[in-house]
């Protein structure tokens, strides 16, 4: 197989395969015990009234068809579902459904172009898996260990390489990489060192927050008065990989941090403290201590600057074009 997923496999999608009717589960199968555990959580998703959890104008998607295709791709590891909490339950379904409708449109959009997958190339894919497996049995024996059909891996392997052929054909001009690309990273500052604060907020409600940020406005207060940063890190902040060294985390480039977090460590002056920053972990105050840029020749790096651009620049334009799909679609989420 000379290509490798480049857009579907680099982003870490998950890839549902997409039921064509929609219809109920039906009682005494798997699929609908699990919908009927799920709902004891979550109401919306009783099996027995399969609601539509979202719609576009060319389709609709219900609460059996997105669980059945959960399940059919986790097969017995749908367990791990009955641990959540109806918050977080409500999130990974929501992603859940977004998943699914990517990739309706996705399909529908390749069928315009007249994408197909040649039997030839599929035998192909297929025969590779085998012999990563050690054979075609052998395969089969591990997914029905795990509850998973030989049917449901060759239709998703269909339709995710379509998917990859149309999104190589539509995004790859819009995710090329040009020389200044390249010469405004390479002059970019590479790494940066900085100290922060942390107050968690992860499961806390909105006014739990509220009380949290007012917190933490004090100690932003206190921070850019002129106290000593690191007591102040050691002695409020909750991050258990940094508090203990006064908030410090050095030389880290920004990929490897959070998108808010990294854009104040790469923004915000040496030397200087940024206001609050939310993440997903919570409230963050960040002071600067040190950027550095790249000291090798750029021809040294060249590949490596390219192929890191490429890789942001594809997943940048894929999801501009998931917008795109979604307003020309009208997509719509039901609330549950």
């Amino acid at each position: 197989m000379k290509k490798s997923y480049v857009f579907l496999l680099a982003l870490g999608l998950l890839v549902l395969v997409c039921s064509r009717d929609g219809s109920k589960l039906e009682k005494g199968t798997p699929e609908y015990d699990f919908a009927k555990r799920i709902s004891a959580t979550l109401p919306y998703f009783d099996p027995d009234q399969n609601k539509v959890v979202a719609i576009t104008n060319s389709f609709k998607v219900t609460s059996g068809e997105v669980l059945k295709n959960i399940y059919n791709n986790m097969g017995k590891g749908v367990t791990r579902f009955y641990s959540l909490d109806s918050a977080n339950l409500k999130e990974v379904l929501k992603n859940s459904v977004k998943e699914q409708v990517d990739k309706k449109l996705l399909l529908e959009a390749a069928q315009k172009e007249k994408i197909e997958l040649s039997s030839a190339r599929f035998d192909s894919i297929m025969q590779m898996q085998y012999r990563r497996h050690g054979s075609r049995e052998k395969f089969i024996e591990l997914l029905n260990q795990n509850g998973v059909s030989i049917d449901f891996v060759e239709q998703q392997i269909k339709e995710s390489v379509i998917i990859e052929e149309f999104l190589e054909k539509i995004l790859g001009e819009r995710a090329a990489v040009s020389e200044e690309d390249i010469q405004k990273e390479y002059n970019s500052d590479k790494t940066a060192t900085v100290r922060h604060i942390l107050m968690l907020t992860q499961g806390k409600n909105d006014s739990e927050k509220a009380l949290i940020y007012q917190k933490m406005e004090g100690i932003l207060q206190r921070a850019k008065s002129g106290e000593d940063f690191a007591k102040l890190a050691k002695s409020y902040s909750e991050d258990p990989g940094s508090k203990d060294r006064g908030g410090l985390y050095e030389n880290f480039s920004r990929r490897d941090m959070v998108a808010p977090f990294a854009e104040a460590a790469f923004s915000v002056p040496v030397g200087e403290i940024s206001d609050i920053v939310e993440t997903n972990y919570g409230y963050h105050i960040i002071k600067v201590e040190d950027r550095r840029k790249e000291t090798r020749p750029i021809e040294e790096v060249r590949t490596q600057i390219e192929r890191q651009l490429a890789q942001e620049k594809r997943r940048e334009v894929y999801f501009q074009f998931l917008d795109e799909l979604h307003e020309k679609a009208q997509f719509q989420l039901s609330e549950f």
